[in-house]
């Protein structure tokens, strides 16, 4: 139970040291005179991986990478299974009416690059150059439309915009708050990363399952419950493109940031499950949107039940 209840305590030190890193890393920037789109596109979007990118840099440093490769692949399941089931069961995601379908795209290639890199039994720097490469292109191709969309629309109109789009966004926020924010979130990421890697490895040996199924449900479920708060308050305010754009955004940060970034710290074996099983059911889950996507259908409450049972299937299946 004590192991239970670190866990559970290193994964709210995260979720907030994780939060607190984002403000003030955004603000700073801002005061510092970095334009929004650029803390938009990069620094929110590696700042909200944070908790995910400590796990994994934690389970190589005490040896557990079962860990780090199961919570990314897991997080990017219960993404789409369960950060959009759940939401459109409460409300139905009208995604007929947003166009996700290049970054979905870039999704789709970037999950079987991964799985194509997998495939060589270990995540080593190689791979990781060859993933963060990949990331590049992507953060170039985002820079270059978001460019081209202040164009069009006007500079103070584009600057408006993109500080509409950063909640944590306060250009006038004093600097002792600012590093207030910046100590807790540097603090606090390594602290609870360090607290829920080592009491999962204790939960796993106590329940006689493996490290990387722990990394496939507890810690992954866990790591995504930011999105799901996103996702839930984006259907309520029927902003299905903020719903459906955080989970295409967040996979796909985590196949090639994530793993990428953790191969500086250490190689990363693929466990011969992930490749039987653990994997596709990643890729079919992703596939799953492909009506949403391209032929405007609607996420209803019907969908929401068929997506969440998915998951829990899934869930069942691992723990059996």
């Amino acid at each position: 139970m004590t192991a239970w209840l670190y866990s559970g305590l290193g994964l709210l030190i995260l979720l907030l040291a994780g939060d607190a890193l984002v403000r003030g890393a955004v603000n700073l920037s801002l005061r510092l005179g970095v334009p929004a789109l650029i803390v938009s596109l990069t620094i929110v979007a590696f700042g909200t991986s944070a908790p995910e990118l400590l796990i994994a840099i934690s389970a190589i440093m005490e040896n557990a990478p079962g860990i780090a490769l199961g919570n990314v692949v897991g997080s990017n399941t219960a993404n789409i299974l369960l950060v959009l089931g759940l939401p459109a069961l409460l409300a139905t995601l009208h995604t007929s009416e947003c166009d996700s379908r290049k970054n979905y795209i870039f999704m789709l290639l970037a999950s079987i690059l991964f799985i194509g890199l997998a495939f060589c039994g270990v995540f080593n720097l190689i791979s990781g150059a060859i993933l963060l490469a990949a990331l590049a292109l992507v953060l170039a191709n985002a820079f270059r439309e978001a460019r081209a969309h202040r164009k069009a629309c006007g500079e103070a109109c584009a600057d408006d915009d993109d500080l509409d789009g950063l909640e944590e966004a306060d250009p006038d926020m004093p600097y002792w708050k600012v590093s207030v924010y910046l100590i807790l979130g540097l603090i606090g990421l390594p602290m609870g990363a360090h607290l829920l890697v080592e009491n999962a490895t204790v939960i796993a040996r106590e329940y006689g399952v493996s490290e990387t199924v722990i990394g496939l449900t507890l810690i992954a479920v866990g790591t995504s419950l930011p999105e799901l708060a996103t996702t839930v308050m984006a259907a309520l305010r029927r902003q299905a493109d903020v719903a459906l754009g955080n989970v295409i955004g967040s996979n796909m940060f985590n196949l090639l940031a994530i793993i990428g970034i953790a191969t500086l710290f250490g190689n990363i074996p693929v466990d011969p499950e992930f490749l039987r099983f653990d994997l596709w059911v990643m890729l079919g889950a992703s596939l799953l949107l492909m009506p949403f996507v391209f032929f405007k259908k609607d996420i209803t409450r019907v969908w929401g039940l068929i997506l969440t049972l998915l998951y829990v299937i899934y869930v069942i299946s691992l723990l059996a």
